[in-house]
């Protein structure tokens, strides 16, 4: 369910076309909701079947042009309705995490190439969110839609800062040869 209110946000943040919103989507939602071209297409077309948005009128129309979306009433409200109501955490679901369990089992044999690799991608995606916060949050910028934003990146700072120490305890444990704690 949360697809579409994604997709409500970003409109409600700027009116957007479908590509306009997939670019926008690939690089700030995209980092903690990911959907691909062809679902946010499909969920356009479905908040404005149910009258949560409309495709505004184009200037001229012309065949293949590029239709833009915008909020309306109903969809604000159902995107406040859906902030305001509770949601219990969802249970992590990592597939590193059973692969991990599952050389337990059956051998380590490439694991621990696989695990350096994921350090570097986390380490990057922890660099690539630390240069949008130098960016895009100095400081003065205390209004609430600022902090709300800069502490969803915060979110997303701490969770690579957790996966790069993890990793690199994993890596660490992996390679102390056993009984040596």
């Amino acid at each position: 369910m949360s697809l579409p209110h994604a997709i409500l946000t970003a409109l409600l943040e700027k009116p957007s076309s479908g590509l306009e919103l997939t670019r926008r989507f690939d690089r700030s939602i995209g980092y903690f909701w990911s959907a691909t071209h062809q679902q946010i297409y499909r969920e356009l077309g479905r908040l404005e079947r149910d009258g949560l948005t409309r495709a505004l009128p184009s200037a001229q129309a012309t065949r293949g042009q590029k239709k833009e979306y915008e909020v309306l009433p109903a969809g604000r409200a159902e995107l406040a309705r859906w902030t305001a109501a509770s949601q219990d955490p969802k249970p992590l679901r990592d597939t590193l995490l059973l692969r991990l369990r599952a050389a337990a089992v059956v051998g380590t044999a490439g694991i621990e190439a696989d695990l350096r690799r994921h350090l570097a991608l986390h380490k990057e995606q922890l660099a690539e969110y630390e240069e949008i916060e130098r960016r895009d949050f100095p400081p003065g910028r205390d209004a609430i839609e600022d902090r709300l934003r800069h502490v969803v990146l915060r979110a997303g700072i701490d969770l690579e800062t957790f996966w790069t120490q993890w990793l690199t305890r994993t890596l660490e444990e992996l390679a102390e040869p056993p009984g040596a704690s």
